[in-house]
């Protein structure tokens, strides 16, 4: 019987051919902060699993029937579903493109070699397991006071105590305070969080940071998991991934 780790990363592998899916699925059990929760053989079955079991982490195959792996991504979005992690799988690199566009975790061709899935597991465990940067990288970047945020053709200098969250969606990052909703001009999430006070900031969900003073209530959800409910005008709700419900319970003696 394996030993899966404490906390691991729930993840789910879509791929249209057996071969490819079984053999990817047997090198994913072989790491243990991978934890395979579900399997799917084409693009409406890959949909149905993310919104069953609402992964941080999906293995994508780009060509399969009903709905490529471009298209589940898509659909996902504008559906406004809370977004995984996607590391899209194919035997054809033109689609690299696009990949980045999307903004995946990663992209491997196929057949996938497990030395090279390692680098893609330890960039996915490194983001959502161990989400804080180091103290070291906060040494080299002290924590800002204030940051600028672009509104209505105007560059703003925001409190950084007035942020509420911040969000990123296709490249742009979306800052809530207080008083306004602009852009910030970092180009990730990860970025903006090394500027910003890892004692306040928490990477809630790899697409949100919330300062956790600025939380007003917190959700129990389905599957035990729970959101967010912060203190802007909008009573925004944010998602807790999966990984990060142990930093939520510790935070909140939940």
């Amino acid at each position: 019987m394996q030993v899966r780790a404490t906390t691991a990363i729930p993840t789910v592998v879509a791929d249209d051919e057996a071969p490819a899916l079984d053999e990817l699925v047997f090198l994913l059990r072989g790491f243990p902060e991978i934890d395979v929760v579900a399997t799917a053989r084409n693009g409406p079955e890959a949909v149905a699993a993310i919104e069953q079991h609402e992964p941080d982490l999906v293995f994508l195959d780009v060509q399969m029937p009903g709905l490529d792996g471009l298209g589940v991504i898509n659909k996902l979005r504008a559906d406004h579903a809370p977004m995984p992690s996607f590391v899209l799988c194919t035997a054809y690199d033109q689609y690299a493109l696009e990949a980045f566009r999307l903004e995946v975790l990663d992209y491997l061709l196929k057949p996938v070699d497990r030395e090279r899935l390692s680098l893609t597991v330890d960039r996915a465990r490194r983001q959502m397991l161990d989400p804080e940067p180091p103290a070291s990288s906060s040494a080299l970047v002290p924590a800002r006071n204030k940051i600028v945020v672009r509104t209505s053709g105007h560059n703003l200098i925001v409190d950084v105590a007035d942020i509420i969250y911040a969000t990123i969606d296709d490249g742009l990052i979306t800052v809530v305070t207080t008083t306004m909703e602009g852009h910030a001009s970092f180009k990730t999430i990860e970025e903006m969080q090394a500027n910003l006070d890892p004692a306040v900031f928490w990477r809630a969900h790899r697409s949100y940071l919330v300062n956790i003073n600025q939380i007003k209530e917190v959700i129990a959800w389905f599957k035990s998991s729970y959101q967010l409910r912060m203190n802007d005008k909008k009573n925004s709700e944010i998602p807790v991934s999966r990984v990060q419900t142990r930093r939520l319970r510790e935070l909140f003696k939940l």
